[in-house]
């Protein structure tokens, strides 16, 4: 008997993880550790279909490394981040998932269009300003 394949919204879809983590074809993402914007552990491992959720990721992410983001595969089961699709963008127009099973680097973009850098410094403090409001980080 073979093992089921792996499901999820937007199955078939190109899925993306932005990091500064440096990763290669075949390093697996994994929950259980820190994530790009805090030390705890996540239960999670997050990633999106949406290129632009990818790159958000890779420009918040902390940390001093190339910002980078990867094309995944999930290896388990994924679902719809209630993060994002309860609470702030109902129908999950980002795309944006997680699983609790590792994610397979399967390649790098390498070329892609960064935010304008007033663009991003204004999200970046509009998420530092939450942060000291004591609203909870995100995932």
């Amino acid at each position: 008997m073979t093992e089921a394949a792996p499901i999820g919204p937007d199955a078939g879809a190109a899925f993306y993880h932005g990091t500064r983590a440096d990763l290669k074809p075949g390093d697996l993402l994994v929950a259980g550790r820190g994530s790009n914007y805090r030390a705890a552990p996540m239960s999670w491992i997050y990633f999106s279909a949406a290129l632009e959720s990818a790159i958000w990721g890779c420009e918040l992410a902390a940390g001093e490394g190339r910002e980078r983001i990867y094309i995944v595969e999930p290896t388990g089961d994924w679902f719809d981040d209630p993060n994002l699709t309860d609470k702030k963008f109902p129908g999950n127009p980002t795309r944006s998932y997680r699983s609790r099973s590792p994610l397979r680097v399967v390649g790098e973009v390498e070329s892609w269009e960064p935010h304008a850098p007033e663009v991003l410094a204004q999200m970046k403090a509009n998420l530092a300003k939450l942060q000291a409001e004591g609203a909870p980080i995100i995932d």
